[in-house]
């Protein structure tokens, strides 16, 4: 019988300023994944795990605005950020005059 073998551990980390979508700054599988998860740890950024969503996320490019389809998503995992860490959530700057 062969064992199957776990699948490579994923981790994709976001940044978000306020100013237009949240960006893609890291992403990886394997060891760098292990990287990224552990700087995050470090940095005491606020960690959520969610295959699905890190799948989809692994596909925009690094530096890329995520794409108008996973908004709602991200911005669930925003808001458990920002509130796990007791931080505001940055206002989306207003346009009008």
């Amino acid at each position: 019988m062969d064992e199957a073998k776990p699948p490579l551990q994923q981790a994709v980390s976001l940044q978000y300023d306020g100013e237009g979508a949240p960006r893609v700054t890291a992403k990886g599988q394997g060891v760098i994944a292990e990287a990224i998860i552990a700087q995050g740890i470090a940095h005491k950024i606020p960690i959520q795990q969610n295959h699905e969503l890190v799948t989809l996320l692994s596909q925009v490019q690094l530096d890329q605005e995520i794409p108008d389809k996973l908004y709602e998503a991200v911005a669930q995992v925003l808001i458990f950020a920002y509130q796990l860490s007791g931080k505001e959530l940055p206002k989306a700057p207003n346009h009008s005059t």
